[in-house]
């Protein structure tokens, strides 16, 4: 047999593979989803438990296609968890992937961050914090005095809580990472330089939120978890997970709580209601008001379909199509995004790729908040 024809098979599976390639290439650029019978078989009814009343996208107002697209294309990613949907209070769809599950909690990353807000919030309710204007220093005795920049001495909560104290992001200088993970967080106020002056730009720092749960530690009197199992996770019936500490025992403001996505769920639609859940009160509606301003304008670059992203109180903002978005957002896909005008909120976990910050962690990070981002997009205005 000559050499040309042993090649010829090899030549006519390479020519199908690409063709076959084109295809799938074309398919995408001309936007081709999923069939209606493709939709059809795609299962989101969420799970019937105490926890949550349940509905239906239909009898709540949404396209059921829209949502069972959503799901679809969730099942397609490698590293989501979960993916839950809540309209006009009711779980309406919900959905667990590759290691998820119902019972799982979830390391939520820096959706921490949120939660240490919220706690600030309600310590100023009760009176252990009286104003976000209180200075910084005034919490840290032990390292006032050895403060050499003077700008760090007029650093108040509120430019905390905004991401605009002026200390830099941690990922910038391998240096400034090895002193996040030290869990000596205290010295580091001095220690830390600032990259701006303080309320003039944002940067986003997790020692900044360390030191919020620090501050609400020491003005309550009560470690970071038991002041929220009392004021925030009892009244929402949430039972939260393990919730990492510094070595000094704090929890750390800034990640490494552990909560399932049904909980999350909670939290956002505490939110969405200013800050009652189940007829009661539990944070103030001018705290949650507050908290979802943007003081940031482009605190990030767009992300798929969410623009125009800026920062609050330890919330994100953005836009997805004509809606305007807040979203508790941690590392590898951990979202609780809410969606005022159409009374939504999605949660979505995911692989929290910890202590993994690179190009693939990343990849799928955006593919998770993107999927998301595209559903709120696709959704009308009511």
């Amino acid at each position: 047999m000559s050499s040309r024809s042993k090649n010829t098979p090899r030549k006519r599976r390479h020519a199908f593979l690409l063709f076959a390639s084109m295809i799938l290439i074309l398919s995408t650029l001309v936007g081709c989803g999923p069939s209606s019978e493709d939709l059809a078989t795609v299962d989101y009814a969420p799970l019937v438990m105490d926890d949550w009343e349940v509905s239906t996208p239909a009898e709540q107002g949404l396209d059921p296609d829209l949502v069972a697209e959503l799901y679809y294309y969730a099942a397609k990613l490698e590293t989501i968890y979960s993916v839950l949907v809540i309209k006009n209070g009711y779980l309406i769809a919900e959905g667990y992937f590759n290691e998820g599950a119902v019972w799982q909690k979830a390391r939520v990353q820096s959706v921490t961050k949120s939660y240490t807000s919220a706690l600030v919030g309600i310590a100023l309710d009760h009176g252990c914090l009286s104003s976000v204007d209180q200075q910084m220093l005034d919490f840290f005795p032990e390292v006032a005095g050895q403060i050499t920049d003077p700008r760090k001495e007029q650093i108040t909560l509120r430019e905390m809580l905004q991401m605009r104290a002026g200390f830099p992001w941690e990922e910038s200088d391998p240096a400034l990472w090895e002193g996040l993970l030290s869990g000596h967080y205290v010295p580091l106020i001095e220690a830390f330089p600032l990259v701006t002056n303080p309320g003039s730009a944002f940067h986003y720092s997790n020692l900044t939120s360390n030191w919020l749960g620090i501050i609400v530690n020491r003005a309550c009197g009560m470690r970071l978890k038991a002041y929220a199992e009392e004021n925030l996770f009892s009244p929402l019936g949430v039972k939260a997970g393990e919730w990492g500490t510094d070595w000094e025992g704090h929890n750390n403001g800034c990640g490494d709580l552990h909560l399932s996505a049904r909980d999350m769920a909670k939290f956002g639609l505490l939110y969405l209601n200013d800050g009652e859940y189940a007829g009661k009160q539990i944070i103030s509606a001018d705290w949650v008001r507050d908290s979802l301003q943007t003081y940031s304008e482009d605190a990030w670059d767009n992300i798929g379909r969410f623009k125009d992203i800026g920062y609050g109180y330890h919330w994100w903002s953005a836009r997805a199509g004509e809606h305007r978005v807040n979203f508790a957002w941690g590392h590898g896909g951990q979202l609780i995004v809410l969606v005022d005008e159409l009374d939504l909120v999605v949660v979505t976990t995911a692989d929290p790729f910890y202590l993994q910050h690179d190009g693939q962690s990343w990849k799928h990070e955006k593919a998770t908040i993107s999927l998301v981002a595209d559903f709120i997009a696709s959704l009308p205005k009511e």
